[in-house]
């Protein structure tokens, strides 16, 4: 029996929002050029419209951007990285999108290049990433994120717009501010061509979701438009430490050529894929404490898994690729999946230690960030897959973000700084 619910998406029938090219620019003024670094600041260069078009008739369509710019936390340039050189940022016409939030506007991204892709360039990792995977194992995937966030009427102190329960109706008053600011972000989601399917009031004061296909332009969207309605918007994943955090979901299907999926359980694909993120991370099924879980478990159309450790903090480019870097390395060798069904009650770190080994669980999350980076050091094979140049070069950063964001004397220093940068 099939218990597929819900719209079913597969690479072929996803939904497609509008797509924009050259000629809707003679509509337009300015052309707003993005990039999204290694800390996931979103930079951004504004430029003219005919200038635009003709850089887009140049022999190779870009803007120069200083190599010291992928090593930047706030103004230090990052121990590894020079201030000299220059990278093309090379742009990406199918990527052009309308700027709601600033009529007259359009947005693009694109991916920096040297006389080739260059390897700190979050874009190109991914891409590089998924075209292997594909070319490989015949395997690609969808992906669909939510974006939680917590609207602020002030970060200094932190207070949010609104105090409400999970879900709750009174979250969204008709007239109230956060209302106002929520309806015209989810308008202008949809009318910059990105399929929006629902938002809603979330569990922490002030904190809102919305479910997109592009999630970039949608932050830019949520950032710029609560702005304009007098508020913050902050994607840090916990501003309020007595209440839930804020996370950016990512729902991943597996679509293998030729491969049928069934109601009787994963494919051996999915099971490849399974097997090849948790070689890093724990996973539980249907449990929504775990960091990986699997939903729709019977259902072969809406079946997929849950990547609930990504949160605003995280480049999502940089963040999909870690994920499926592990996803290459198990369906390359169609690992086999140890980790049985974790769907019981209890959550891994409440199952004793012979309760976990004899589910498969043998390895846990770091408990630090030191950890964290020690275990990505010596992940042989996802170094092998990321560079080790790339490994090496996003840890410096890492390092540097941790110290700036730690400066302050107190923790409610510490959270406001947070919050105004994410």
């Amino acid at each position: 029996m099939d218990y597929s619910h819900g719209v079913v998406h597969t690479p072929k029938s996803v939904v497609q929002g509008r797509k924009w090219d050259m000629r809707d620019l003679d509509t337009v003024s300015y052309v707003r050029i993005y990039w999204v670094d290694l800390v996931n600041v979103h930079r951004c260069r504004i430029v003219p419209v005919q200038y635009f078009k003709a850089l887009m008739k140049s022999n190779r369509p870009g803007v120069v951007v200083a190599k010291a710019s992928l090593g930047l936390v706030y103004l230090t340039v990052v121990p590894g990285f020079l201030p000299t050189g220059e990278y093309l940022y090379a742009l990406d016409l199918a990527t052009l999108k309308p700027c709601p939030f600033a009529p007259g506007h359009m947005a693009i991204l694109g991916q920096f290049e040297e006389k080739t892709a260059v390897n700190l360039c979050p874009r190109s990792l991914l891409r590089r990433i998924l075209e292997q995977t594909k070319q490989i194992t015949n395997t690609e995937f969808l992906v669909g994120f939510e974006s939680e966030f917590i609207l602020l009427k002030s970060t200094d102190p932190i207070e949010p717009v609104h105090i409400h329960d999970f879900a709750a109706s009174t979250g969204l008053l008709a007239g109230a501010a956060q209302s106002n600011a929520l309806e015209e972000i989810a308008d202008a989601i949809t009318a910059s061509g990105i399929v929006l399917e629902m938002y809603h009031a979330e569990a922490a004061p002030g904190q809102y979701e919305v479910a997109a296909d592009a999630l970039i332009h949608t932050r830019e969207i949520i950032v710029q438009v609560a702005a304009k309605h007098g508020l913050h918007a902050t994607f840090a994943p916990r501003p309020f430490l007595n209440s839930t955090g804020s996370s950016t979901h990512a729902h991943i299907s597996v679509h293998t050529a030729g491969v049928e999926k069934t109601a009787e359980g994963l494919s051996k694909h999915e099971q490849a894929f399974l097997a090849g993120v948790l070689d890093h991370l724990p996973c539980d099924r249907g449990n929504r404490e775990s960091s990986l879980r699997l939903t729709n478990a019977t259902s072969p159309g809406s079946r997929n898994f849950e990547a609930r450790f990504i949160d605003g903090t995280a480049n999502p480019h940089l963040a999909l690729a870690a994920v499926f870097a592990g996803a290459f390395i198990g369906l390359k060798s169609m690992m086999e999946l140890e980790v049985l069904d974790c769907s019981g009650l209890k959550t891994a770190a409440e199952l004793t230690e012979d309760e976990r080994l004899a589910l498969g669980i043998k390895k846990r999350l770091p408990l630090n960030i030191e950890d964290a980076r020690k275990n990505l050091e010596q992940d042989s094979a996802l170094c092998e897959l990321l560079t080790r140049d790339f490994v090496e070069s996003y840890l410096s950063i890492n390092r540097t973000l941790q110290a700036a964001l730690s400066q302050d004397e107190t923790e409610a220093q510490e959270l406001t700084r947070l919050v105004k940068f994410y």
